[in-house]
């Protein structure tokens, strides 16, 4: 499911990211294990991208390095801040703290 357009900027090498629903995510992993109901699902550790910031800048502070992540894409993460918007739960988190792109 893409999410509407959502107008926040995050700065530097920050990602906004939406915590996939627990519909979104299913029942059984892509490898086929069945994930039972105990498992805790309160950590968020996979979402989609809804906004990235511009990169953080090198160690000279000349020229911004990218981030590896795009808008729309389906990362595994960990860690980061909770925060609300017009109704809607994000993390925001740092690019470091992004494990990996689920790739379709």
């Amino acid at each position: 499911m893409a999410s509407d357009k959502v107008n926040l900027r995050p700065l530097g090498d920050k990602v906004l990211i939406r915590p996939l629903s627990d519909e979104e995510l299913g029942t059984t992993s892509p490898s086929g294990i069945i994930i039972p109901e105990t498992v805790d699902r309160e950590k968020a550790d996979r979402g989609e991208v809804v906004a990235v910031g511009p990169g953080r800048w090198d160690e000279d502070g000349e020229k911004r390095i990218p981030l590896g992540v795009e808008v729309g894409e389906t990362v595994m993460f960990q860690w980061g801040d909770k925060v609300e918007y017009q109704g809607t739960e994000y993390y925001l988190v740092s690019e470091s703290n992004i494990s990996a792109v689920i790739e379709k």
